[in-house]
């Protein structure tokens, strides 16, 4: 006679595959590849080839943008100013190349580093001056608006007599290969797993998330790696500035408000808490292709514009309400 018992490890891997992220992320990749039949199905153009090449370069910018504020995310912070720093990382780059004459490297660069400064600033307020990563962000995205309207007299920046910048985004290595904004996007996804999986960024961008102090009394400086972890996603901001300047081949110090919420329900989206200590850059990636796939099938079925935005909210409104569930249930 044999009685019936639970078995208790499968229960703890349940419970582990929950409060991972890991189901999260397979439910994520699930839906997109409902998302992908469904609009296949509605629109015989969805699946040919330039749509999806449309898909996969209107994934970069958000992509990009999702990919650096996931290691925020992960800390238990917030980035609400990657939009207009975005923007503003777009419009130094111009004032670099097209106003100072810089070589086209050189202005990269600049615009780069200027994502990194808007980072180092964010993070400098939330780790020394210790204001909560929603203001001190939020605060942020304002100046960098009106940074971005005052640098430019509010006018665009336009690169038509920069040769080769549009290339940078929308050109290709090889005739006929997927566009160069898409292979740095990648390249940005290799980078960003390796700096999370791989190394001590992020070892300690994970044991902040999970217990800041915790970590703080095992001996690990807190305020010096979140200074150092905001700054790492204010440079995947100046990457997405720069393709989205070079996308436009102008700098537009009037766009970049609300990408920020488009990232971070990308971000939950792929799996990663917004209550810290749990993410992966690979279902950040799944996310922005949801977003955009959404986004993409909508406007094929001739939704109209404010409809799309009414959509869009309800996927930020569920993501957060799972994130909230699995929080839950962890």
């Amino acid at each position: 006679m044999s009685t019936l018992t639970s078995n208790p490890s499968t229960s703890n891997q349940k419970k582990r595959l929950v409060s991972s992220g890991a189901l999260q992320q397979i439910l994520a990749f699930a839906s997109l590849i409902i998302l992908v039949i469904f609009f296949s199905i509605a629109s015989e153009n969805f699946l040919q080839w330039s749509n999806i090449e449309g898909i996969l370069l209107s994934t970069t910018v958000i992509g990009i943008l999702a990919l650096g504020t996931t290691f925020v995310i992960i800390t238990g912070g917030i980035d609400l100013s990657i939009g207009t720093g975005m923007t503003l990382t777009s419009v130094m780059t111009g004032v670099f190349i097209v106003f100072l004459g810089l070589p086209v490297l050189l202005g990269i660069i600049g615009g780069i580093v200027t994502g990194a400064l808007i980072g180092f600033i964010s993070g400098f307020s939330v780790s020394i001056l210790r204001i909560p990563p929603f203001i001190a962000t939020l605060a942020m995205m304002m100046i960098a608006e009106g940074l971005s309207l005052v640098i430019s007299g509010a006018s665009p920046i336009y690169f038509s007599d920069v040769e080769g910048f549009n290339n940078i985004a929308l050109g290709s290595i090889f005739p006929g290969a997927i566009p160069n904004a898409v292979l740095i996007f990648f390249i940005m996804v290799l980078i960003g797993w390796i700096l999370l999986s791989k190394t001590i960024v992020g070892r300690y961008t994970f044991s902040i998330g999970s217990n800041e102090e915790a970590t703080r009394l095992s001996g690990i400086n807190v305020k010096k790696w979140k200074m150092i972890i905001y700054t790492i996603a204010g440079c995947f901001t100046g990457v997405a500035g720069v393709i989205m300047a070079s996308r436009l081949n102008s700098a537009q110090p009037a766009l970049g408000m609300g990408y920020e919420l488009e990232a971070i329900a990308a971000v939950v989206i792929g799996g990663t808490s917004l209550s810290g200590g749990k993410g992966s850059l690979i279902g950040t990636m799944i996310g922005a292709l949801i977003m955009s796939v959404l986004t993409n099938g909508l406007r094929i079925m001739s939704i109209p514009q404010e409809w799309q935005t009414v959509v869009i909210g309800f996927v930020i409104l569920l993501a957060v309400y799972f994130d909230m569930l699995r929080k839950k249930n962890s």
